[in-house]
């Protein structure tokens, strides 16, 4: 059990009116966490690399002495940024969710921040317990570059039919095969095939902005699929190429791969309140 004063952070010691343990006993947590990935590998550990789950780990350790590993609602890639990232652990802290939440920031850089901490089931898994998962990519349609946008949207210069890819989108809707949509099959999938809820485009300005919201999502598939709807809205592809990608499910067919740095992972939505959400 980590002291009741730690470094730099005083916690209010509201453990009791939150329902937290006061003793030994590990509760299970989820943190929802806003991060600017510019300056990570990734969410997901690589030794040696900044990431997020070392970055929130760490802090962890120093807000309650506890060495864990977190899980994580989705793997983004370096680069990738999050609005509502999901991430879970046990622990032994008799520290109150709004304690959890301001001693994490107080350890955590700039750049990363839990907005919000609850205690959930023992079983929950974020990434499992998930129906749905929304992302959001800006494209900044301008012939000029805008450094307060610099590595946060993507820049295309010249013209975007985005009613040709809105078009496009309407393929996507429903249960497919996205193989063509990944790289290769990862060794943690066991089919390609997703739902997509949601899938639209729309303008803001001069800020082209993608919005996809499926039941899971495979590797680089939101980045590839951004690439192949930037066809469209150039001119470079027709709706039926488009549909012969899909229906083509050959690995890596569509593309090509758009820069992390414009890609936002919204929120992750779950079904069940009395699992944490």
């Amino acid at each position: 059990m980590a002291s009741a004063t730690l470094t730099g952070f005083t916690p209010t010691n509201c453990a009791s009116k939150a329902g937290l343990p006061v003793d030994n006993t590990f509760v299970r947590l989820s943190l929802t966490v806003e991060y600017d990935g510019g300056r990570y590998a990734g969410s997901q550990y690589q030794p040696g690399m900044p990431t997020i789950q070392s970055e929130v780990e760490n802090a962890i350790q120093k807000l309650t002495g506890e060495t864990v590993r977190v899980a994580m609602a989705g793997r983004t890639d370096a680069g990738v940024h999050a609005l509502g990232q999901v991430i879970s652990f046990s622990s032994g802290t008799a520290l109150c969710p709004h304690d959890i939440v301001c001693g994490m920031n107080h350890f955590l850089p700039d750049d990363i921040a839990v907005k919000d901490a609850r205690q959930v089931g023992q079983r929950f898994d974020p990434r499992r317990f998930a129906v749905k998962r929304e992302y959001e990519y800006f494209i900044l349609n301008s012939a000029v570059r805008s450094p307060f946008w610099h590595k946060r949207a993507y820049r295309v210069a010249g013209d975007l039919d985005v009613e040709a890819m809105n078009q496009a989108c309407l393929l996507l809707l429903g249960e497919h095969d996205f193989a063509s949509f990944t790289p290769s099959m990862a060794e943690s999938e066991r089919t390609t095939i997703r739902h997509m809820y949601q899938c639209s485009v729309r303008r803001d300005g001069k800020m082209v902005i993608m919005r996809m919201v499926a039941s899971a999502f495979l590797l680089h598939q939101v980045r590839n699929t951004i690439g192949a709807l930037l066809r469209i809205g150039q001119g470079k592809m027709t709706l039926a190429e488009f549909q012969g990608i899909i229906n083509s499910r050959e690995f890596g067919l569509a593309g090509p791969t758009v820069p992390g740095y414009g890609l936002y992972l919204n929120k992750v939505y779950y079904d069940n309140v009395e699992e944490g959400f």
